[in-house]
Protein backbone atom coordinates (compact mmCIF):
# COMPACT_ATOMS: atom_id res chain seq x y z
CA UNK A 1 0.00 0.00 0.00
CA UNK A 2 1.40 3.39 -1.02
CA UNK A 3 2.02 5.84 1.81
CA UNK A 4 0.27 9.20 1.92
CA UNK A 5 3.24 10.76 3.69
CA UNK A 6 4.97 12.62 0.86
CA UNK A 7 7.84 14.86 1.96
CA UNK A 8 9.87 15.12 -1.25
CA UNK A 9 8.63 16.39 -4.63
CA UNK A 10 10.01 17.88 -7.84
CA UNK A 11 8.09 20.54 -9.76
CA UNK A 12 8.73 22.44 -12.98
CA UNK A 13 7.63 26.08 -12.65
CA UNK A 14 7.23 28.71 -15.34
CA UNK A 15 6.21 32.32 -14.93
CA UNK A 16 4.22 34.24 -17.56
CA UNK A 17 5.81 36.23 -20.36
CA UNK A 18 5.04 39.91 -20.74
CA UNK A 19 2.61 41.07 -23.38
CA UNK A 20 3.81 42.90 -26.47
CA UNK A 21 3.41 46.64 -26.74
CA UNK A 22 1.16 47.96 -29.49
CA UNK A 23 2.42 49.97 -32.47
CA UNK A 24 -0.70 51.89 -33.46
CA UNK A 25 -1.20 55.29 -35.08
CA UNK A 26 -4.50 56.96 -34.34
CA UNK A 27 -6.65 57.84 -37.38
CA UNK A 28 -10.00 59.65 -37.30
CA UNK A 29 -11.76 61.92 -39.77
CA UNK A 30 -11.69 64.76 -37.26
CA UNK A 31 -8.06 64.08 -36.37
CA UNK A 32 -6.22 62.51 -39.33
CA UNK A 33 -2.80 62.98 -37.71
CA UNK A 34 -3.65 61.75 -34.22
CA UNK A 35 -0.21 60.35 -33.63
CA UNK A 36 0.86 57.20 -31.75
CA UNK A 37 -1.55 55.65 -29.26
CA UNK A 38 -0.22 52.08 -28.87
CA UNK A 39 -0.64 50.80 -25.29
CA UNK A 40 1.76 48.77 -23.15
CA UNK A 41 1.63 45.03 -22.77
CA UNK A 42 0.56 43.49 -19.45
CA UNK A 43 3.08 41.84 -17.16
CA UNK A 44 3.33 38.07 -16.98
CA UNK A 45 2.07 36.22 -13.93
CA UNK A 46 4.40 35.58 -10.98
CA UNK A 47 4.77 32.29 -9.11
CA UNK A 48 4.72 32.41 -5.32
CA UNK A 49 5.19 29.91 -2.51
CA UNK A 50 2.78 30.28 0.40
CA UNK A 51 2.84 28.59 3.80
CA UNK A 52 -0.40 26.85 4.74
CA UNK A 53 -0.81 25.26 8.18
CA UNK A 54 -3.69 23.11 6.91
CA UNK A 55 -1.22 20.94 4.98
CA UNK A 56 0.97 18.39 6.76
CA UNK A 57 2.61 16.72 3.75
CA UNK A 58 3.37 17.47 0.09
CA UNK A 59 0.86 14.89 -1.11
CA UNK A 60 -1.25 17.50 -2.93
CA UNK A 61 1.77 18.36 -5.10
CA UNK A 62 2.87 14.84 -5.94
CA UNK A 63 1.02 14.70 -9.26
CA UNK A 64 1.15 18.43 -10.04
CA UNK A 65 4.48 18.35 -11.80
CA UNK A 66 3.99 21.59 -13.73
CA UNK A 67 2.94 24.99 -12.41
CA UNK A 68 2.44 27.64 -15.10
CA UNK A 69 1.46 31.27 -14.58
CA UNK A 70 -0.50 32.91 -17.39
CA UNK A 71 0.99 35.34 -19.91
CA UNK A 72 0.36 39.06 -20.05
CA UNK A 73 -2.03 40.43 -22.65
CA UNK A 74 -0.85 42.51 -25.60
CA UNK A 75 -1.35 46.26 -25.66
CA UNK A 76 -3.85 47.80 -28.06
CA UNK A 77 -4.91 51.14 -29.52
CA UNK A 78 -6.16 54.14 -27.54
CA UNK A 79 -3.26 53.56 -25.12
CA UNK A 80 -5.04 50.49 -23.75
CA UNK A 81 -2.80 48.41 -21.55
CA UNK A 82 -2.81 44.64 -21.86
CA UNK A 83 -4.21 42.47 -19.08
CA UNK A 84 -1.72 41.30 -16.44
CA UNK A 85 -1.12 37.57 -16.28
CA UNK A 86 -2.68 35.70 -13.36
CA UNK A 87 -0.30 34.89 -10.52
CA UNK A 88 0.02 31.31 -9.26
CA UNK A 89 0.37 30.40 -5.58
CA UNK A 90 1.82 27.05 -4.50
CA UNK A 91 0.56 26.21 -1.01
CA UNK A 92 3.04 24.16 1.02
CA UNK A 93 3.11 23.01 4.66
CA UNK A 94 5.15 25.00 7.15
CA UNK A 95 8.65 23.59 7.25
CA UNK A 96 9.13 23.25 3.48
CA UNK A 97 12.60 23.96 2.08
CA UNK A 98 13.09 24.65 -1.63
CA UNK A 99 16.19 23.89 -3.73
CA UNK A 100 17.13 24.45 -7.37
CA UNK A 101 16.93 21.00 -8.97
CA UNK A 102 19.62 21.84 -11.55
CA UNK A 103 22.28 23.21 -9.21
CA UNK A 104 21.22 22.03 -5.74
CA UNK A 105 21.32 25.62 -4.45
CA UNK A 106 19.12 26.54 -1.50
CA UNK A 107 16.35 28.96 -2.54
CA UNK A 108 14.04 29.62 0.41
CA UNK A 109 12.44 28.19 3.53
CA UNK A 110 8.72 28.43 4.34
CA UNK A 111 8.30 28.31 8.12
CA UNK A 112 5.14 30.26 8.98
CA UNK A 113 1.49 30.10 8.04
CA UNK A 114 0.72 32.77 5.44
CA UNK A 115 4.39 33.41 4.62
CA UNK A 116 4.75 34.27 0.92
CA UNK A 117 7.97 34.05 -1.11
CA UNK A 118 8.29 34.89 -4.80
CA UNK A 119 9.73 31.95 -6.70
CA UNK A 120 9.65 33.32 -10.25
CA UNK A 121 8.88 36.81 -11.52
CA UNK A 122 6.74 37.27 -14.61
CA UNK A 123 8.12 39.13 -17.63
CA UNK A 124 7.50 42.88 -17.84
CA UNK A 125 5.13 44.01 -20.55
CA UNK A 126 6.66 45.82 -23.53
CA UNK A 127 6.14 49.55 -24.07
CA UNK A 128 3.78 50.64 -26.80
CA UNK A 129 4.84 53.25 -29.34
CA UNK A 130 3.05 55.94 -27.31
CA UNK A 131 6.05 55.87 -24.95
CA UNK A 132 8.52 56.71 -27.72
CA UNK A 133 6.91 59.82 -29.15
CA UNK A 134 9.03 62.99 -29.12
CA UNK A 135 9.30 66.34 -30.87
CA UNK A 136 11.68 64.85 -33.42
CA UNK A 137 9.93 61.49 -33.75
CA UNK A 138 6.21 62.16 -33.72
CA UNK A 139 5.17 58.86 -35.35
CA UNK A 140 7.37 56.09 -33.93
CA UNK A 141 6.78 52.89 -35.85
CA UNK A 142 8.15 50.48 -33.28
CA UNK A 143 7.18 48.98 -29.94
CA UNK A 144 8.76 46.65 -27.44
CA UNK A 145 8.13 42.94 -27.14
CA UNK A 146 7.35 41.68 -23.66
CA UNK A 147 10.10 40.26 -21.47
CA UNK A 148 10.35 36.47 -21.77
CA UNK A 149 9.07 34.08 -19.12
CA UNK A 150 11.33 32.50 -16.50
CA UNK A 151 11.47 28.81 -15.76
CA UNK A 152 12.86 26.79 -12.89
CA UNK A 153 12.71 23.20 -11.72
CA UNK A 154 12.65 22.97 -7.93
CA UNK A 155 12.93 20.27 -5.29
CA UNK A 156 10.69 20.71 -2.25
CA UNK A 157 11.57 18.98 1.00
CA UNK A 158 9.40 18.92 4.08
CA UNK A 159 11.14 19.09 7.45
CA UNK A 160 8.68 18.43 10.24
CA UNK A 161 8.13 21.08 12.89
CA UNK A 162 8.42 19.48 16.31
CA UNK A 163 9.85 20.35 19.71
CA UNK A 164 11.44 16.99 20.50
CA UNK A 165 12.96 14.64 17.92
CA UNK A 166 13.58 10.97 18.74
CA UNK A 167 16.93 9.54 17.68
CA UNK A 168 17.80 5.86 18.02
CA UNK A 169 18.61 2.58 16.35
CA UNK A 170 15.79 0.36 15.07
CA UNK A 171 13.81 -1.31 17.87
CA UNK A 172 14.99 1.22 20.45
CA UNK A 173 11.39 1.79 21.58
CA UNK A 174 10.75 5.14 19.89
CA UNK A 175 7.27 4.32 18.55
CA UNK A 176 6.30 2.70 21.84
CA UNK A 177 7.29 5.86 23.71
CA UNK A 178 5.27 8.09 21.36
CA UNK A 179 2.21 5.87 21.79
CA UNK A 180 2.65 5.90 25.59
CA UNK A 181 3.03 9.69 25.89
CA UNK A 182 0.52 10.84 23.25
CA UNK A 183 -2.60 9.80 21.39
CA UNK A 184 -0.58 8.90 18.28
CA UNK A 185 -0.75 5.26 17.22
CA UNK A 186 2.40 4.44 15.23
CA UNK A 187 2.98 0.88 14.07
CA UNK A 188 4.78 -1.21 16.70
CA UNK A 189 6.36 -4.63 16.08
CA UNK A 190 9.35 -6.70 17.17
CA UNK A 191 11.36 -6.33 13.96
CA UNK A 192 13.67 -3.55 12.73
CA UNK A 193 12.41 -0.60 10.65
CA UNK A 194 8.80 -0.99 11.75
CA UNK A 195 8.50 2.78 11.36
CA UNK A 196 8.75 3.61 7.66
CA UNK A 197 7.63 7.25 7.83
CA UNK A 198 7.81 10.02 10.46
CA UNK A 199 4.92 10.58 12.82
CA UNK A 200 4.03 13.35 15.26
CA UNK A 201 2.51 13.09 18.71
CA UNK A 202 1.33 15.85 21.06
CA UNK A 203 2.53 15.17 24.60
CA UNK A 204 0.38 16.61 27.39
CA UNK A 205 2.15 18.23 30.31
CA UNK A 206 1.13 19.92 33.53
CA UNK A 207 -1.28 22.89 33.60
CA UNK A 208 -2.68 22.12 30.13
CA UNK A 209 0.68 22.67 28.50
CA UNK A 210 2.02 20.43 25.76
CA UNK A 211 4.87 19.88 23.32
CA UNK A 212 5.23 18.03 20.01
CA UNK A 213 7.33 14.89 19.67
CA UNK A 214 8.53 13.53 16.29
CA UNK A 215 9.30 9.85 15.71
CA UNK A 216 11.46 9.08 12.66
CA UNK A 217 12.62 5.70 11.26
CA UNK A 218 15.55 4.13 13.05
CA UNK A 219 19.09 5.21 12.24
CA UNK A 220 21.85 2.68 11.59
CA UNK A 221 25.60 3.15 11.42
CA UNK A 222 26.39 4.71 8.05
CA UNK A 223 23.02 6.44 7.69
CA UNK A 224 24.71 9.75 6.78
CA UNK A 225 26.23 7.97 3.75
CA UNK A 226 22.87 6.62 2.65
CA UNK A 227 22.52 3.29 4.48
CA UNK A 228 19.12 2.27 5.76
CA UNK A 229 16.28 4.77 5.92
CA UNK A 230 18.06 7.31 8.11
CA UNK A 231 19.44 9.57 5.40
CA UNK A 232 16.02 10.21 3.91
CA UNK A 233 14.45 11.19 7.22
CA UNK A 234 17.34 12.78 9.12
CA UNK A 235 16.20 16.16 7.81
CA UNK A 236 13.05 15.91 9.93
CA UNK A 237 15.04 16.41 13.14
CA UNK A 238 16.93 19.45 11.84
CA UNK A 239 14.10 21.72 13.05
CA UNK A 240 13.70 20.15 16.47
CA UNK A 241 14.71 22.25 19.43
CA UNK A 242 15.67 19.20 21.49
CA UNK A 243 16.95 15.72 20.57
CA UNK A 244 15.97 12.72 22.67
CA UNK A 245 18.44 9.88 22.16
CA UNK A 246 17.02 6.45 22.96
CA UNK A 247 19.19 3.42 23.73
CA UNK A 248 17.83 0.11 25.13
CA UNK A 249 19.02 -0.80 28.61
CA UNK A 250 20.08 -4.30 27.50
CA UNK A 251 22.66 -2.84 25.09
CA UNK A 252 26.26 -3.97 25.65
CA UNK A 253 27.64 -0.43 25.67
CA UNK A 254 25.11 2.39 26.02
CA UNK A 255 27.66 5.17 25.73
CA UNK A 256 29.13 3.73 22.52
CA UNK A 257 25.72 3.48 20.85
CA UNK A 258 24.98 7.07 21.86
CA UNK A 259 28.28 8.21 20.32
CA UNK A 260 27.55 6.33 17.08
CA UNK A 261 24.18 8.08 16.79
CA UNK A 262 25.75 11.44 17.56
CA UNK A 263 28.43 10.82 14.93
CA UNK A 264 25.83 10.11 12.25
CA UNK A 265 24.09 13.40 13.02
CA UNK A 266 27.40 15.27 12.89
CA UNK A 267 28.25 13.80 9.47
CA UNK A 268 24.81 14.71 8.15
CA UNK A 269 24.77 18.27 9.52
CA UNK A 270 27.32 19.50 12.09
CA UNK A 271 24.84 22.18 13.25
CA UNK A 272 22.81 19.43 14.94
CA UNK A 273 25.46 19.16 17.64
CA UNK A 274 24.38 22.60 18.90
CA UNK A 275 20.97 21.28 19.90
CA UNK A 276 20.22 20.25 23.46
CA UNK A 277 20.29 16.50 24.03
CA UNK A 278 18.68 14.13 26.51
CA UNK A 279 19.36 10.38 26.78
CA UNK A 280 16.55 7.95 27.59
CA UNK A 281 17.62 4.42 28.51
CA UNK A 282 14.63 2.34 27.44
CA UNK A 283 13.22 -1.09 28.33
CA UNK A 284 14.32 -0.70 31.95
CA UNK A 285 11.55 -3.05 33.11
CA UNK A 286 14.11 -5.75 32.18
CA UNK A 287 16.70 -4.33 34.61
CA UNK A 288 16.93 -4.44 38.39
CA UNK A 289 17.95 -1.51 40.60
CA UNK A 290 21.48 -2.79 41.06
CA UNK A 291 22.08 -3.03 37.32
CA UNK A 292 20.60 0.45 36.72
CA UNK A 293 22.96 1.90 39.35
CA UNK A 294 25.91 0.17 37.70
CA UNK A 295 24.96 1.47 34.25
CA UNK A 296 24.64 5.01 35.60
CA UNK A 297 28.38 5.17 36.22
CA UNK A 298 29.31 4.92 32.53
CA UNK A 299 26.95 7.24 30.70
CA UNK A 300 27.56 10.34 28.53
CA UNK A 301 27.53 13.80 30.07
CA UNK A 302 23.90 14.67 29.23
CA UNK A 303 20.66 14.45 31.23
CA UNK A 304 19.76 10.74 31.50
CA UNK A 305 16.42 9.16 32.39
CA UNK A 306 15.76 5.44 32.80
CA UNK A 307 12.32 4.60 31.43
CA UNK A 308 9.97 1.80 30.48
CA UNK A 309 7.17 2.67 28.09
CA UNK A 310 5.39 -0.60 28.96
CA UNK A 311 5.24 -0.16 32.75
CA UNK A 312 5.35 3.65 32.79
CA UNK A 313 8.62 3.72 34.73
CA UNK A 314 10.25 7.17 34.55
CA UNK A 315 7.82 8.64 31.97
CA UNK A 316 6.74 11.56 34.15
CA UNK A 317 10.36 12.25 35.06
CA UNK A 318 11.21 12.18 31.34
CA UNK A 319 8.51 14.75 30.56
CA UNK A 320 9.82 16.97 33.36
CA UNK A 321 13.36 16.81 31.99
CA UNK A 322 12.22 17.46 28.42
CA UNK A 323 10.10 20.44 29.46
CA UNK A 324 12.97 21.90 31.49
CA UNK A 325 15.42 21.54 28.60
CA UNK A 326 12.96 22.94 26.04
CA UNK A 327 12.48 26.09 28.09
CA UNK A 328 16.00 26.57 29.44
CA UNK A 329 17.62 29.96 28.90
CA UNK A 330 20.69 28.55 27.19
CA UNK A 331 18.72 26.60 24.61
CA UNK A 332 19.67 28.83 21.68
CA UNK A 333 17.92 26.74 19.05
CA UNK A 334 14.24 27.23 19.81
CA UNK A 335 11.49 25.80 17.68
CA UNK A 336 10.55 27.58 14.49
CA UNK A 337 7.32 28.82 16.07
CA UNK A 338 9.42 30.69 18.62
CA UNK A 339 11.62 32.34 16.01
CA UNK A 340 14.54 29.92 15.69
CA UNK A 341 16.31 29.12 12.44
CA UNK A 342 18.42 26.36 10.99
CA UNK A 343 21.32 26.47 8.58
CA UNK A 344 20.47 25.02 5.17
CA UNK A 345 23.20 23.47 3.09
CA UNK A 346 23.12 23.22 -0.69
CA UNK A 347 22.17 19.77 -1.94
CA UNK A 348 24.36 17.43 -3.95
CA UNK A 349 23.18 17.64 -7.58
CA UNK A 350 24.00 14.01 -8.36
CA UNK A 351 21.90 12.84 -5.40
CA UNK A 352 18.97 14.96 -6.54
CA UNK A 353 19.20 13.58 -10.07
CA UNK A 354 19.32 10.02 -8.76
CA UNK A 355 16.24 10.58 -6.61
CA UNK A 356 14.23 11.75 -9.62
CA UNK A 357 15.86 9.74 -12.40
CA UNK A 358 12.48 8.89 -13.97
CA UNK A 359 11.15 12.46 -13.79
CA UNK A 360 10.71 14.23 -17.14
CA UNK A 361 9.10 17.48 -18.21
CA UNK A 362 5.95 16.90 -20.27
CA UNK A 363 6.41 19.27 -23.21
CA UNK A 364 2.88 18.60 -24.43
CA UNK A 365 1.75 21.19 -21.89
CA UNK A 366 3.71 23.97 -23.63
CA UNK A 367 2.13 26.43 -26.00
CA UNK A 368 3.71 26.47 -29.47
CA UNK A 369 4.72 30.09 -28.94
CA UNK A 370 6.47 29.19 -25.70
CA UNK A 371 8.69 26.58 -27.34
CA UNK A 372 9.96 29.14 -29.84
CA UNK A 373 10.22 32.01 -27.39
CA UNK A 374 13.88 32.69 -26.92
CA UNK A 375 13.76 36.16 -28.46
CA UNK A 376 16.01 38.89 -27.14
CA UNK A 377 14.51 41.87 -25.38
CA UNK A 378 14.93 44.74 -27.85
CA UNK A 379 13.05 47.23 -29.98
CA UNK A 380 11.12 45.59 -32.80
CA UNK A 381 10.43 47.26 -36.16
CA UNK A 382 6.80 46.79 -37.13
CA UNK A 383 4.46 47.63 -39.98
CA UNK A 384 2.66 50.97 -39.96
CA UNK A 385 -0.90 51.07 -38.70
CA UNK A 386 -0.91 47.56 -37.19
CA UNK A 387 -1.74 46.30 -33.71
CA UNK A 388 0.89 43.94 -32.35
Amino acid sequence: MESNFIDYVKIYCRSGKGGRGSMHLHHAKYNPNGGPDGGDGGRGGNIYLRGNRNYWTLLHLRYERHVFASHGGNGSKNCSRGKDGEDRYIDVPCGTVVYDAETGKYICDITEDGQVEMLLKGGRGGYGNWHFRSATNQTPRYAQPGEPMQELTVIMELKLLADVGLVGFPNAGKSTLVSALSAAKPKIADYPFTTLEPSLGIVSYRDNRSFVMADIPGIIEGAAEGRGLGLRFLRHIERNSLLLFMVPGDTDNIKREYEILLGELERYNPAMLEKHRVLAVTKCDLLDDELIEMLSQELPDVPVVFISSVTGLGLQELKDVLWKELNSEDNKLQTIREGGTIVHRDRDVQALQADFADWVVDESEYDEDDIEELEEYEFEDLEDDDDV
